[in-house]
């Protein structure tokens, strides 16, 4: 009987897993506080239109925010391929794209990911909570190593200093 049971639970978790993997969505795994948060929008301080192409580039390719800042970014893809918008740090970038050459039909459900179809525009709203860089890039196969990536800037928040005065 305890092999059975045995069996019947390891028989469901291959079968959840092999349902996950070839519904061909990504979900979660990521660590977003290296990176930031998701952004409300009632706290957007600015709207950033980025642009992909089909020559493998993001309009603008770099990127300045300040530490604490939401940015709306109203991303488009205008020409006949599809596109990722993906915010990371460059490791977990690199092997992401390497997960998506091997499952190329993984389609992209998290906060810091947008998938954007030929001709059509799409929104993340993104607070970038921690000073230094922070990187994106396009993950379908072949658009990562042809350089469609970019960076973003984060300046440190400026402190109101008050000098003493005597």
């Amino acid at each position: 009987m305890k092999n059975t049971i045995k069996f019947i639970a390891a028989g469901a978790m291959v079968a959840l897993a092999t349902n996950t993997f070839a519904s061909g969505n990504h979900l979660g795994g990521h660590d977003l506080e290296t990176i930031g948060k998701p952004g409300v929008s009632s706290k957007v301080t600015r709207t950033i239109q980025v642009d992909m192409t089909d020559a493998m580039r993001f309009t603008p390719t770099n990127i300045s925010a300040r530490q604490g800042e939401t940015v709306r970014f109203v991303v488009k893809t205008s020409r006949a391929l599809t596109h990722d918008f993906v915010l990371g740090t460059a490791k977990d970038l690199k092997a992401h794209y390497e997960l998506m050459k091997k499952n190329p039909e993984m389609e992209h459900e998290d906060a810091n990911m947008l998938t954007v179809k030929p001709g059509e525009t799409s929104e993340m709203l993104w607070q970038f909570t921690k000073a230094g860089s922070v990187d994106f890039a396009c993950l379908h196969p072949g658009h990562f190593d042809a350089g469609m990536k970019g960076s973003i800037a984060i300046s440190p928040k400026t402190r109101n200093l008050k000098l003493a005065s005597k």
